[in-house]
């Protein structure tokens, strides 16, 4: 788009922007040096190589990188007593408030700014599941849940220091934790509840005595943890992925009955088959579809269930003035 900045192109297109703020500026500390070892391009994918150094031993892990996202392909944490090098000299960054204050500025009336929490991801689980694999995550909570609970307590503690100390007092409207790791897709609701729920909830009430407002952000599968979203206390929930995206809604209907009155809803449209792909006509279509299933009785914004990156402007002015037609 001519090299608009995120805030100009939403205003072209006629959307209200939803723009996410994350600069956390990393704290100088002695006792945890992150250093690059290696970098290198591989089938088009930046990887790099990363050691961390502590008083008590070295760690390292592996991050792959193109222009969407970043992935870990070696991970932090390979034995069980890493962690307490974590809880013990990995500093919680601050986050640029300046900068964060100006962007709010910028944007006024025209759209919501968001932010993340420290970490990989907000969730205390999705942050885990960067630090040591998924799969093994899944299967340590039958082998060890203690050292699971021990290791989400300590990132907890870090997630709490970080809202206290960065987001009091920020200008942001919307707070993003959770994370797809914790999506029916990947684990069990019994998984989500013992080792998810309690966790997710205490961040939400950090948030909530700050004056902040949360989205639990699960990224798939979410019809069979929709009483467990309500239960962790957040504000809303997101990305009502269609099956088109990897998630389980077919008919919004049973999350709307679940949901309505207790949690605001973000999300729903296919942003890959339908919005990048599709015609206007087919967008018009799903957003009249999505409407008139989440947002009759209120509390919900339509929205991608995801990022999208090669949608055509034409594809996007379709989407925002179709959704300005839709009225309670």
């Amino acid at each position: 788009m001519n090299g608009m900045s995120d805030v100009e192109a939403c205003r072209y297109v006629g959307l209200d922007a939803s723009i996410t703020y994350a600069d956390m500026q990393e704290v100088i500390s002695d006792n945890w040096r992150v250093s690059i070892t290696k970098q290198y391009i591989k089938e088009g994918n930046q990887i790099t190589h990363y050691v961390v150094e502590t008083p008590q031993g070295h760690l390292t892990y592996i991050q792959g990188a193109n222009e969407m996202t970043t992935w870990m392909m070696e991970h932090l944490i390979k034995a069980d007593e890493d962690i307490y090098l974590i809880k013990k000299y990995r500093p919680v960054p601050k986050l640029n408030k300046t900068g964060l204050q100006k962007l709010y500025d910028n944007l006024g009336e025209d759209g919501i700014v968001r932010t993340f929490i420290y970490g990989y991801q907000g969730g205390c689980w999705q942050d885990a599941c960067e630090l040591y694999g998924a799969e093994k995550m899944i299967y340590a909570t039958f082998d060890k849940p203690n050292w699971v609970h021990e290791l989400l307590n300590i990132l907890l503690e870090k997630k709490l220091q970080y809202i206290n100390e960065s987001l009091s007092g920020a200008k942001v409207d919307l707070v993003e934790t959770g994370g797809g790791a914790a999506s029916n897709n990947l684990i069990s609701p019994d998984i989500h509840e013992e080792f998810c729920m309690p966790y997710d909830r205490k961040m939400h009430d950090a948030l909530h005595a700050i004056g902040h407002k949360s989205t639990y952000h699960t990224c798939g599968g979410m019809t069979k943890i929709l009483d467990l979203i309500i239960q962790n206390g957040c504000d809303a929930s997101e990305t009502l992925s269609p099956v088109g995206m990897g998630g389980d809604i077919v008919d919004p209907i049973p999350v709307v009955q679940k949901f309505q009155g207790k949690v605001a809803m973000i999300g729903g449209m296919d942003q890959s088959n339908i919005l990048t792909s599709g015609t206007p006509l087919q967008i018009q279509n799903e957003v009249k579809r999505l409407f008139e299933g989440f947002g009759m009785q209120g509390g919900y914004i339509m929205s991608a269930s995801d990022h999208f990156f090669h949608t055509p402007v034409e594809n996007l002015i379709a989407f925002a003035n179709t959704g300005k037609e839709c009225r309670y």
